[in-house]
């Protein structure tokens, strides 16, 4: 199983490098991971449509409006995943992550396994240090998603035996 975890957001715009942020610790914390891939997707491009379509499971970071407290974290799988980018509620790129979903789908290469871990900025403006709340989220964001991930592995193990 190939697993694609990937960050999304801009480093220079504070809390909406939470994903690159999340990221980073993510692959810092459990690089070792069998079959995992770590993939800083900054903005998004339609150059990622590839990535996503190769990956069997996919797991995104993201800064979020969740409707929450700065720094909430939110874990959002499978179609609750869809629905929610779908809805318009992350922050805007200049590729959405539906529109790569969407491609991927078309195609009939979407991960089957996919989710979302998302955190409620606190700010976004010109910058390049996250807010605290957003900063402080981080490691309870990576072990969700370090579950989430162990989780997919043990699953594939457990089919492959």
């Amino acid at each position: 199983m190939t697993i694609l975890v990937m960050g999304v957001g801009n480093t220079l715009l504070t809390d909406e490098a939470a994903g690159p942020g999340a990221l980073a610790l993510f692959e810092r914390l459990h690089g070792d991971l069998p079959g995992v891939r770590f993939l800083d997707a900054g903005t998004l491009s339609f150059t990622l449509a590839d990535e996503i379509g190769a990956a069997d499971a996919l797991i995104v970071f993201d800064a979020a409006r969740l409707k929450a407290e700065p720094g909430a974290v939110q874990l959002l799988e499978g179609q609750d995943m869809d629905d929610f980018v779908r809805s318009g509620k992350l922050t805007v790129h200049e590729v959405g992550l539906t529109d790569l979903l969407d491609m991927a789908r078309m195609t009939g290469d979407l991960p089957r396994r996919r989710a979302l871990v998302a955190i409620e900025p606190a700010e976004i403006g010109w910058g390049l240090e996250l807010s605290p709340a957003v900063a402080a989220a981080l490691p309870k964001a990576v072990e969700i998603a370090h579950g989430v991930v162990s989780g997919w592995i043990a699953t594939s193990e457990e089919v492959e035996a």
